[in-house]
């Protein structure tokens, strides 16, 4: 159980996290896939969970985020929910399902909320994906923006590099920011961004800034559960910390396993009826 003690019993909801914000509390986010890893991290005290459209990627062996689908991200997030008592738990729309088409997009963000129980959704895009991003606030769900490096469109940008370091991409986030916190968004990510900017940012708007590769300056951390883990260690970015080493442990344990097997040491006597 987390040491953290202050108000650690307490549902987490969108209107706590802007709570959060205006004491300096420091919000801690996760990415979770299925019902007992959703489990442990909850009892663990992570303030938000992310469902993320990382899935695609570490669940699915999916090169980019992009060929997951709403149905797979609704079963994530209904298998998470059901795992959590205490934290936020904020869904991903996956690509294809809100650009372009703001009727759409209410129907997969409802489609959501109503089949998975997930307490948020969270999109990525600015100006360009207003209008959805305000179609889906008018049914009273609650919207995480997402800006800087956006996975979904690496087709457009061609790299995974740090995004908003000339002038335009850095005045379009900004201006983009407050796009987001106008129309109603409760919180917004942003991820692999100069952390100049990115306190800039977090210090101009009044709802949560957290951030993913973008430095100390904001009101939160997030990252993905199984690079944290050390689950996956294919991917090495700078902004990663590494606070376990599961794949060594996981690799060890297989092994005695198959190796007790194999020399018919399991079961012993003690383990058989």
């Amino acid at each position: 159980m987390s040491t953290n003690t202050v108000d650690n019993k307490r549902k987490v909801t969108t209107s706590r996290l802007i709570e959060m914000k205006q004491r300096g509390e420091k919000i801690a986010m996760l990415t979770a896939y299925d019902f007992s890893m959703a489990k442990l991290i909850d009892e663990a005290g992570i303030d938000v969970i992310l469902v993320g459209d990382s899935a695609s990627n570490v669940m699915a062996g999916n090169m980019t985020t992009l060929p997951i689908t709403l149905d797979q991200m609704i079963y994530h997030a209904k298998s998470v929910i059901k795992g959590t008592q205490r934290a936020l738990v904020v869904c991903d729309m996956p690509f294809g399902t809100y650009q372009g088409n703001s009727k759409e997009a209410l129907a997969s963000a409802i489609r959501i909320m109503k089949e998975s129980h997930a307490e948020a959704v969270k999109i990525e895009g600015g100006a360009e994906i207003r209008e959805s991003i305000e179609r889906i606030l008018t049914a009273g769900i609650p919207v995480m923006g997402h800006l800087g490096l956006t996975p979904q469109s690496i087709n457009k940008f061609g790299t995974y590099a740090v995004r908003a370091k000339d002038e335009a991409e850095a005045e379009k986030l900004i201006s983009d920011a407050h796009m987001l916190e106008e129309i109603g968004c409760f919180a917004l990510v942003l991820e692999k961004i100069p952390a100049e900017l990115a306190t800039k940012v977090a210090s101009e708007l009044s709802i949560p800034v957290i951030g993913i590769g973008a430095g100390g300056g904001v009101d939160g951390q997030v990252l993905v559960m199984h690079d944290m883990l050390g689950i996956n260690k294919d991917f090495s970015p700078k902004f990663l910390r590494r606070y376990a080493d599961l794949s060594t442990i996981i690799n060890e344990a297989v092994g005695n396993y198959i190796n007790d097997v194999k020399n018919r040491d399991f079961p012993n006597e003690n383990e058989q009826y």
